[in-house]
């Protein structure tokens, strides 16, 4: 098998005796019907590369998932989202060998895949549901903004999302002193005009 990744040996590894023979035969057909593929590991799963996201498998407690990136740009689109339903993958739970297409079909599927691969083709790109309702600010949350002049202004500034980023994990915290220490911490960042999730923005 060409171009196997060391990550994905150890995943297939530490899966359950189970899963291990569906990983294996499901890696050997990707490799059989597209030799140029590339082994990864992405999101905590084995996934493949192939002109870009090509398709990824993964193993739990008690089953295996397969699933083709761009499923919803193949023919048998809407069979693939139907099996989706009880799993994460296209090819519903597989418990077994013998839960699996035919290596006929799956051949099929991951030659029209990579063609799809190939010639550049896209996904729609998902519409975010808008909130229809704003989230509420929390009393307690108020109180705290307006002991702060700064903190008051630019959070009234700050973009609907901006701000339910912060009240979400207020109101998430577990705990009165988990909740009390992130709102200390939101009230500093939120003093010098920080989002949430400022660490993360690109320099």
């Amino acid at each position: 098998m060409a171009k196997t990744n060391p990550k994905v040996d150890a995943y297939i590894l530490k899966a359950q005796p189970f899963a291990q023979p569906i990983l294996n035969h499901l890696r050997k057909l990707v490799h059989q019907a597209c030799p140029d593929v590339e082994e990864t590991i992405k999101w905590g799963f084995a996934a493949f590369d192939y002109n870009g996201p090509f398709c990824t498998m993964a193993a739990f407690k008690q089953h295996c998932a397969f699933g083709f990136w761009k499923a919803a740009l193949m023919k048998d689109a809407d069979k693939l989202k139907r099996a989706q339903s009880n799993s994460m993958g296209h090819l519903d739970r597989l418990t077994s060998l013998k839960d699996l297409p035919s290596d006929k079909q799956m051949i099929s599927y991951l030659k029209e895949a990579m063609k799809i691969n190939e010639a550049g083709l896209k996904l729609v790109p998902r519409k975010k549901a808008a909130d229809t309702k704003p989230l509420a600010v929390p009393p307690y949350f108020k109180t705290a903004l307006s002991k702060n002049k700064k903190a008051a202004e630019h959070f009234a500034n700050f973009a609907p999302g901006q701000k339910k980023e912060y009240i979400l994990w207020l109101t998430e915290a577990k705990t009165e002193e988990t909740r009390n220490k992130r709102m200390e911490q939101a009230i500093e960042w939120i003093s010098e005009g920080k989002i949430r999730n400022w660490k993360y923005l690109k320099k």
